[in-house]
Formats: structure tokens, sequence, C-alpha cells
């Protein structure tokens, strides 16, 4: 009821701050505004959870009289975290540009809720839509630790969603295509994929051209471009969900990495 349940979405929260901090580390980086953030960024996604279940929207309800009184005591505790971390951020008029890396992230969960409110056909795109809130933590993490809301923080941000967006819909397609035994059920199954990892590429090269992605992040999205492309031709194999859960954590460390070496070298 208190603790938020999706897993891989921790993983598009924390990666993305990762690489700004990363790549903010270079340059005099504002490390105490760093972590404040992570508390911010965390306590606010932490939050979510047991205001839905106070709430009842969602499957797991606050139902009996200790289980709302628990559950709101975890909303006052994790809300003064959200505002004491807030307030430490935005005192005395420092970094007012999370105002509106945050207005971008609400209004994307807002737009997550109403597409989900769509049934099983809106799932995956409202966890796309929801991914450029996660992942806005790349551009707050680079902007508060340099005081620099520009180019580099708007790549961070854009490359992270990418990335997320990918992981997202290959998830999605493993799912729904756990019974493809060959290459033509997968290609039934798989053909949107296919040309989103085409559209991806389209954008990351149109970034690339207009000097907004440096050309090395290529090789931060060879392993995941492969790994969505060779699996049409792979044997089949029985869906492991688990198994599937670690390889796309490592894909996203991988991908953190590389993309930090990217805008580094």
């Amino acid at each position: 009821m208190v603790v938020p349940r999706e897993h891989g979405a921790w993983g598009m929260l924390l990666v993305p701050w990762a690489t700004g901090a990363l790549v903010a580390a270079h340059t005099d980086a504002n490390f105490a505004a760093l972590g404040m953030f992570l508390v911010a960024a965390m306590s606010l996604f932490w939050l979510r959870t047991p205001v839905e279940s106070w709430l009842g929207t969602s499957p797991i309800k606050a139902v009996s009289a200790t289980e709302r009184s628990y559950v709101l005591r975890t909303i006052l505790a994790v809300g003064a975290m959200v505002l004491i971390s807030t307030a430490g951020l935005l005192w005395n008029g420092r970094n007012l540009g999370l105002i509106a890396i945050g207005g971008v992230a609400a209004v994307a969960f807002a737009a997550q809720a109403l597409v989900k409110s769509m049934g099983r056909k809106g799932r995956m795109p409202a966890q796309v839509i929801g991914a450029i809130g996660l992942s806005s933590t790349a551009a707050g993490a680079y902007y508060v630790a340099t005081g620099r809301l520009d180019r580099m923080a708007i790549a961070l941000w854009l490359a992270n969603w990418l990335f997320a967006g990918n992981q997202i819909h290959f998830v999605q397609l493993r799912i729904r295509s756990a019974r493809a035994a060959n290459f033509s059920e997968k290609r039934t199954q798989g053909l949107p994929f296919l040309f989103a990892q085409v559209a991806m590429l389209g954008v990351i090269l149109g970034a690339c051209r207009f000097a907004l992605f440096p050309v090395a992040i290529a090789i931060a999205f060879l392993p995941v471009l492969l790994r969505g492309t060779l699996w049409f031709g792979r044997a089949y194999r029985p869906l492991d969900v688990h198994k599937l859960g670690f390889t796309e954590l490592a894909h996203a460390l991988l991908f953190g990495t590389l993309l930090c070496l990217a805008f580094l070298i």
C-alpha cells in the first residue's frame, strides 16, 4: 500500500539521475544540491503509491481504519521529505529552472493518467508518456549541479527518455509474444516495435545532425537496438519474466555508462 510496486520505474528514475550527475561531475558541481534533488525526486515518486492507496484509486487499497491510518502517516512522512528537500532546493530563489522541469513532468504524468483510463490499449502508451516525467531527473540533476538548464540538460533528458521508451516497448512485446515460436509469428506481433526502433534511430541521427547529441551517442543505443532486432531471429524460449527484468536492468546500467562516456569524450 505504501511502497511503489513498479520496479522498472525506479530504474527509469535513478539511471537518468545518475547520468545527469556524472556528466555534471567533471565541472564544479554542487553535490549537496544533487543529493537534495535525489531525495526530492525519490520522495515525489514514492508519494504517489500511498496517496493512491488512501484515495482508493489503485488496485491495492487502504480499507480498514488501521490501514488508512498507517497509509496516512506514510503520506505525511514522505510529504514532509518532499517539502523539506524542495524548499531547500528553491530557497532564496535558487534553482527556479526546476519549476519548468517539474511542470513538464507534471503534464506528462497527467497525460499518462488520461491515456491509462482508455483501458488495456492505452497501457503501453501511458507508460511511455510517464517515462517523460521519470527521465526528467537527468535534466534536473544536471541543472542543480551546474546551474545551467541548457542544451546538455535537454539532450540528457531526451536520450534517457528514448531509451526508456524502447525498453518499455520491448518488455511489452516480450510479454505479448510469449508464445510466438517462429519468425513469422514474432514479425506479426513485433512489427510496430520494429517501426518504433527505426523511428528512434531517426531521432538519434537527427539529434546528432543538429549537434544536440554527440556522434558517439550511437554506441550507447547500439546494444538495445541489437537486442530488439536480433530477438526476431532467435529460437523460441519460454518467457522468464524475472530473467527479463534483470537483463533489462543490465541494459539500463550499460546504457547509462555509455551515455556518460559519449557526453564526456
